[in-house]
Formats: structure tokens, sequence, C-alpha cells
């Protein structure tokens, strides 16, 4: 019987033959979205807000109902997605200070020396763009124009960093300047104007497009929204039946639809590969946010907090309207779109993510490549699941968004194939499984890594002694 990923392989050649005839490269339109949760959209069971743009991508392709983000917080999951691996090997778990992302004028960075998926992109001649949230350093040796990106246009940080407050940090006091809308490397608006940002997202994505004139290009378009504070533009706020938050994720599902139309004008849709997602599952606040059926939020190892949706179009080449109820991460792009487009990966390092062509070839019949998927928060392994079993780890406490420890938690250990919701533990059924996935908990802590403790495959985030703010 063939392994996994001889499997895997095979598939992998089978799309790169598909590429070959076609003697066009794909054009990759990656839509990332921030705070969407996985009961949010229409094709995951929404019945208030309107996603028909969303929808008919769905139709077009393939939906994932067992995806992941590698966190379930921003900046280590886009560190994920940029280098195929656990935030935790790249030192990109939390900042120099145990806090969870990258904030305003921040000594940490995603390390310019890891080579980034848009730099995979690069050595296959592709026009490359980062427009939207970027999260991983606003210090100039870490922007995306120095991690593969030609053109970047969007907010280095989250919408909402507060201004005019200070913070010691070392020897130094810095004041958080006002949340810059940059253009390369250089502030633009400062604040930005953000009822304005979905249009502006888009419009810029559009142009990209248009410039890029018959060359391959690799687009990741990452919104601001649904992030609090929620800003629909105005032609969206107060339309939708789920306030601020529904006004915003239709805002978004029309800006999917402008730049589609855009693809089908220049008659490219059909050799350009769609992928819609999130960067982690939905926060507790407004009300409206849903993480449905799932239990859990954001900055949580619970499946609300690290499932999210994730749909996948490339018309001719993988199925239409199909689902796919495999595991797989936001760190298996990495490695598929490279082998796609027969880049180069990396064999001097360690990437976490495998490559899943499989899974959009045959999404219905395919297995998933992963003997076991790692859920941390921070630096903190809090639980591990294999293939529908899902053990959350007894620990003194487990750390969350601010670095603190909540009181001990239990072992418990659940179905997710009939119990996704995660509410009835059924660890004392099932000792054998248990056993088995602590036995993986170990081989991902020697693995991967789990606290201070490091493995000899570990990476260093980037370090800026001295970080400045971004100025015009």
């Amino acid at each position: 019987m063939l392994s996994k990923r001889v499997i895997a392989t095979l598939c992998s050649l089978i799309f790169i033959v598909n590429v070959c005839l076609s003697q066009k490269k794909p054009n990759i339109l990656f839509v990332l979205c921030d705070d969407l949760g996985y009961g949010d959209l229409g094709p995951y069971g929404n019945k208030i807000n309107r996603t028909p743009e969303i929808d008919k991508l769905a139709q077009r392709g393939i939906m994932f109902t067992d995806f992941y983000a590698a966190s379930g917080l921003c900046t280590p999951s886009r560190a994920a997605f940029m280098t195929g691996c656990y935030p935790i090997r790249i030192g990109m778990d939390m900042n120099f200070r145990g806090e969870c992302v990258c904030f305003p004028v921040d000594e940490m960075g995603l390390n310019p020396k890891e080579i980034t998926i848009a730099e995979l992109m690069k050595q296959k001649n592709y026009r490359t763009a980062l427009i939207g949230k970027w999260h991983l350093g606003d210090q100039k040796e870490f922007l995306p124009t120095k991690q593969g990106f030609d053109y970047y246009f969007g907010v280095p940080y989250s919408n909402d960093t507060p201004p005019d407050f200070n913070w010691k940090m070392h020897h130094h006091i810095y004041r958080i300047p006002e949340i810059p809308l940059v253009r390369n490397e250089r502030v633009i608006e400062a604040p930005v104007i953000q009822e304005t940002i979905t249009e502006r997202y888009t419009n810029e994505t559009i142009k990209f497009i248009k410039e890029s004139k018959g060359n391959p290009f690799f687009i990741v378009l990452a919104h601001m929204m649904p992030h609090s504070p929620l800003n629909p533009g105005k032609a969206f706020k107060g339309k939708s039946a789920n306030g601020l938050l529904g006004d915003a994720v239709e805002e978004i599902d029309w800006s999917l639809g402008k730049i589609i139309q855009t693809l089908k004008e220049l008659k490219i849709l059909e050799n350009t590969i769609v992928v819609f997602t999130s960067d982690n599952g939905a926060p507790t606040l407004p009300k409206e946010r849903s993480n449905l059926p799932l239990s859990g939020y954001k900055g949580t190892c619970d499946e609300g907090g690290m499932r999210v949706p994730m749909i996948i179009s490339w018309p001719g080449k993988i199925p239409q309207g199909a689902k796919c109820h495999e595991l797989a991460t936001m760190m298996d792009f990495y490695q598929t779109f490279g082998n796609v487009i027969g880049a180069k990966i990396p064999q001097d390092r360690i990437i976490d993510g495998y490559d899943i062509s499989d899974l959009f070839y045959k999404p219905e019949t395919s297995k998933s490549p992963y003997p076991y998927f790692a859920y941390y928060v921070l630096d903190q392994l809090q639980a591990i699941r294999s293939g529908n079993w899902k053990l959350h780890l007894p620990l003194d406490g487990k750390k969350s968004f601010s670095d603190t420890k909540t009181p001990p938690a239990p072992l418990k250990l659940y179905d997710l194939g009939n119990d996704v919701a995660e509410k009835n533990n059924v660890a004392e059924a099932n000792p054998r499984v248990v056993e088995r996935l602590q036995i993986l908990s170990n081989v991902a802590t020697n693995w991967i890594g789990n606290g201070t403790m490091l493995t000899p495959n570990s990476r260093p985030a980037g370090y800026v002694p001295n970080p400045i703010p971004l100025e015009k």
C-alpha cells in the first residue's frame, strides 16, 4: 500500500502536469479575513449574513469543513501561512515581552532569513502583492517588501491599537503612533480611514491584477475586517440584518464579487486559484459573531478558536461543489502551491505543513497526511488531534491572550466526528485512545517544542534592538 506522502507526491505531479499542459502558471488570489468565524458565512450555515459571492465560490470549488489555522491569534497564524511552519518553531508564537502578537514599534518580526511563500513565487517570476493587514513586524526590516512581495498596500498591525499610549520597552518609552496606511515602505495616511479600507483594498487588488498583463500573480488580500472595531463602508453600514458584523461580512462578499468579475473580464478566471479563509476563529464580541456549531472562540484551543472556513476554487482543475472533511491547515499552502508552480521547497529547514494537492484533486476520497495536529496557544501545547479524536491535555493552567494562566485544566477527550461542539468528554471510556494521544503529544513536544523547551529544529524570530515608528 502506498504511503500518504507517496500518494500526495503523485497527486502533486498530476497538478504540475496539468499546469505544464496549460502552458501557463496559475495565478493565485489568497483572500484572508481577520477574525471571521466558522459560522459567519452562508456555506457554513449562517442564515443571516448575505454572502452570495462566497456561496458561488463554494459552488465552483471545494469547501473544507476541518481546516485549521495554526494558531487562534493573528500574528502566529499569519507567520504559519507565510512559512509553512508552526509559529513556535520560528519564534513567532509571542513577542519578546510575552505578548500574543506583534505590536506597533515592536522589536520583533518575521525573520528575513525565513523563505516565505511569496519568495517561492518569485522563483518562478510571479508578480507578488500583499494588500491589507501584515502583522508580522512594522519595522522596515520586516515589512512585506523585505519578505518576497513586490508591492505592499495596507496596515502593518491590528486596527484596534490605541494611539497616544505610552509603554516601556526595555529602557525606552515608546508612544504608539496613529494607525498608519502604508504603501510599500512609506506611510501615506495616519490615522487610516477605516470606513473606506475594504473598498480601497479591493481597488488596489484589481489594479494589481490588471497591471500584471498576462504575467502570473500571487496576491494576498488580507482584509482588515471583520476585526473590531467594525467599520463597514457607507454603502454597507446598516444594510445587513446582523449589525455591524453583518455589514462588514457583506462588504467582504461584495469585494470578492468585484475581483472575480475582473478575472472574468480579463479572461483569466479559468487559470486562477482563488482561496477564501480566515486567520483564526471569531472572538466573543459582538454577539452577532458565530463559530457555530463549534465551541470556543479566538485565542483558545477549542475548535471555534482555530478551525476556520476555507474554500478553494480552480476551474477545470479541481472538482466543483465538493466538500472535504479531512484535516488540513494554513501551513499546507506553502508546500502545495510551491509544488504546483514547480518552485524549489527549502531543504535546509523543517517545514511542518504538507502538500495537500491530493485533497484538492480528490477531496471526497483522499485522506489527510497529518498523523496529528498540535493546538498551541502562544507557546503552550494545549491539545492534540489525530483522526477524529481530540485530546485536551491536563495542564496546571492554560495560557491565554495576555499570557496569564487559567485554573488547572483537566484531561478531556472528544470524538469530533460525532461531537464537533466538544460537549461529551469520553476519556474514561477510551483509555487506549487517551494513551495514544498522550504519546503523540510527547512526540509533538520533542519535534515542535513546548513552552521554553525548544528543539534543535527551532529558528528565531527577527529582532531590531532600537525600533522606530514608520513615518510619512
